[in-house]
C-alpha cells in the first residue's frame, strides 16, 4: 500500500520495482514565477484521484512494479541538483530500471540525459528552450542546448513549441516540430515525423507541461497559448511505446493551479508507466 506522501502506485521496494520515481524539488534558475518546487508534493497527491485501471489499454497500473523514492537532496545550486539527479539515475539505469523524474523546473532534463548513454530525447514544451546562455549556461531557457552538446543536435527534437527567442532563431537550430505545424498536418502526423527524424532507437521523452495548452494546463510558471491537448500528448506517448527509456515532466506550479495540471502530470505519469510496462510485455 502507498504511503500518503508517495505516488499513488508505489507499491515495491527499490529492487523488486520496474519504474523508479523521483522527486526533484528544484526551482532556483526560475526568473518569473517560482514555486515548481513544490510540484513534486503536489503531483503525488493529484494522482490519488485516479483509478488505477486504464480500461483502454485493459491494464491495472496498480499491478506494476513502482518504487517511489521520495524527493531528492537537491542541494543549493543547480550543480547540486544536477549531481544529485544524476547520480541516482544512474543507480536507477544501471539497475536496468526505467527512471521518472517529476519536477520542478524544466532544467532536470539535462541530469537525466547525463545518466544514459546513446539515447534521443524529445522534448514536448512550448519553448524551444536552446538559448546560449541565459546569465547561466545551465538556465532553464538553455535546457535543451546543453542537452543537445550532450547527446548532439541531431538527436534532439522539441515538438509543439510555439515561443523562440529572436536569439535562438540567429543561431544553430535542432529539427523541430512547432505547434502551427502540428495543426496544419495532425498531431499524428506530426508525432510519426518526429519518430523518424530521431535517429536512435531509445528514446527520453521529457514534458514541459506548458507544451500543453494553458486551457488544459494552466498552473506552468510560462504559460503559452495555442499547444497541445492532453490527450494529444498521451497519443505521442501511445506512439512512442517502449522506445522509452525514462521520462520527466516538469513546470507545474501549485499556486497558480486549480489542481488540474498537477492531475494531468499525474495522469500521465500513469500513462508511461501503462504502455512500457505493456509494450514490453508484448515482445
Amino acid at each position: 500500500m502507498a504511503r500518503s506522501d508517495t505516488f499513488s502506485l508505489a507499491n515495491s521496494s527499490f529492487e523488486e520495482a520496474d519504474f523508479v520515481i523521483m522527486g526533484v524539488p528544484y526551482d532556483g534558475t526560475t526568473r518569473l514565477r517560482s514555486g515548481t518546487r513544490k510540484a513534486p508534493a503536489a503531483i503525488r497527491k493529484a494522482s490519488k484521484i485516479f483509478d488505477p485501471f486504464l480500461f483502454e489499454h485493459g491494464f491495472d497500473t496498480s499491478t506494476a512494479r513502482v518504487h517511489d523514492a521520495g524527493d531528492l537532496d537537491c542541494g543549493s545550486s543547480c550543480e547540486d541538483m544536477f549531481e544529485a539527479v544524476e547520480r541516482k539515475a544512474s543507480e536507477v539505469v544501471d539497475a536496468g530500471k526505467f527512471p521518472i523524474l517529476i519536477g520542478g523546473e524544466r532544467s532536470i532534463t539535462y541530469p537525466l540525459a547525463r545518466a544514459f548513454q546513446d539515447v534521443g530525447v524529445i522534448s514536448i514544451d512550448a519553448h524551444l528552450d536552446f538559448r546560449s546562455d541565459c546569465g547561466s549556461k545551465f538556465d532553464h531557457a538553455c535546457t535543451m542546448r546543453r542537452v543537445a552538446d550532450l547527446v548532439g543536435v541531431e538527436n534532439v527534437v522539441p515538438f509543439g513549441v510555439r515561443s523562440i527567442s529572436r536569439e535562438e532563431l540567429s543561431g544553430d537550430l535542432p529539427n523541430y516540430v512547432d505547434a502551427y505545424q502540428i495543426r496544419e498536418a495532425g498531431v499524428e502526423n506530426s508525432w510519426k515525423k518526429v519518430l523518424n527524424m530521431m535517429r536512435r532507437e531509445r528514446v527520453l521523452l521529457s514534458l514541459d507541461m506548458d507544451g500543453i495548452d494553458p486551457g488544459y494546463a494552466p498552473g506552468t510558471s510560462r504559460p503559452e497559448p495555442f499547444g497541445l491537448t492532453g490527450y494529444e500528448v498521451k497519443r505521442c506517448i501511445d506512439m512512442l511505446g517502449d522506445r522509452m527509456v525514462g521520462f520527466d515532466v516538469s513546470e507545474v506550479l501549485p499556486s497558480h493551479d486549480p489542481g488540474a495540471t498537477a492531475a494531468l502530470a499525474a495522469r500521465m505519469i500513469m500513462e508511461v508507466i501503462a504502455i512500457v510496462h505493456t509494450r514490453r510485455g508484448e515482445r
